[in-house]
């Protein structure tokens, strides 16, 4: 996820305060990773230096200054790009597992084991976000069903792999 734009978004709803911005971010999206501070702040930073918001003014108080932030027009526009180009789906076929499950068969160890481990980890994950799922929301109803897909797929991949491993591990030792 693009933090960045994900924030630039938020500031294209109404002008905000990096405090409540923050807030916003982590109310939509921080369900298990919330953002921090610091990289609120360098990131509004990037965006004013980029002419995507531009600072409304400072408020003093009893704690530190305050900067309300607004999007410009070419902040909008960067916005409007972001939403409607297509993201790629799995830009790498190169992944970890791919890569333990070679390299244990080339090694002659147990990529059963590996394989069954990691099916045992993409379960508890399973249960954890089916978990998060009951009495919440839609908004993270879906984003819990993401994931779930995303773990499904894998488990797909996991089984497929466990059923081909004799078949791979002599056309491994064949090059």
């Amino acid at each position: 996820m693009n933090n960045s734009l994900t924030l630039l978004g938020l500031l294209n709803l109404e002008a905000s305060y990096g405090y409540d911005l923050k807030h916003s971010y982590d109310r939509y999206f921080g369900a298990g990773k919330v953002l921090a501070f610091g990289q609120v702040y360098s990131t509004l930073a990037r965006m004013v230096r980029d002419e995507l918001i531009r600072a409304l003014g400072e408020e003093t108080g009893g704690g530190p200054d305050r900067k309300k932030y607004e999007i410009t027009v070419a902040g909008e526009a960067k916005v409007r790009e972001w939403l409607f180009t297509p993201d790629i789906p799995s830009e790498s076929l190169q992944s970890n597992l791919f890569a333990k499950t070679v390299i244990a068969l080339l090694l002659d160890d147990d990529a059963e084991r590996l394989l069954d481990v990691q099916r045992s980890e993409h379960m508890t994950r399973m249960r954890e976000l089916t978990r998060m799922k009951k009495d919440a929301g839609l908004l993270h109803v879906l984003m819990c069903d993401h994931g779930l897909f995303h773990i499904e797929a894998d488990l797909r991949w996991i089984d497929l792999t466990s059923a081909r491993l004799t078949q791979l591990k002599k056309e491994l030792q064949s090059t």
